[in-house]
Parts: C-alpha cells; structure tokens; sequence
C-alpha cells in the first residue's frame, strides 16, 4: 500500500531534482522516495548507535567477534 502526501519545496531543490531524473533514468517521485528513505534509514542508524552508546556489549559479546570460528556460519556477502 503507498500513500500519496504534497510538499512543498524550494525551487533550486526541484532544479537539482531534475537534474538527476535523465541521469538516473527514474522518476521525480522515485528519487524523492530513495531520499527520504536514506534518510530515514540514517537517522535510524544513528538512533541505534547512540543506544548501542549508553548501553555498550559486554565482555562476553565482545569476545564472540575475537573467536574466529564463531563466525564460520556467517554466508558470504
């Protein structure tokens, strides 16, 4: 399911816009979709790491990432 919302934007914004839509052959809507949703994506990393900050891994986390073969299982990206 999608919603449809309107913004309002600076000129020189939609400008730049353009000038990325025959670049990247994709529309104006799928562009300023692809934004919104790195920048989504940033802010929740950014809110993950600030709680990885004030709760940080203990010992026995950090000691999984120093066994070598703890991460035999992991596939290849």
């Amino acid at each position: 399911m999608t919603t449809q919302i309107a913004v309002r934007l600076p000129d020189e914004l939609v400008a730049g816009l353009d000038a990325l839509v025959p670049l990247t052959q994709q529309t104006r809507s799928s562009l300023v979709r692809a934004a919104i949703e790195s920048y989504v994506s940033r802010l929740l990393n950014e809110r993950d790491a600030a709680i990885y900050e004030r709760q940080p891994l203990t010992d026995a986390e950090l000691a999984l990432s120093d066994d070598a073969s703890s991460w035999e299982v992991t596939p290849q990206w």
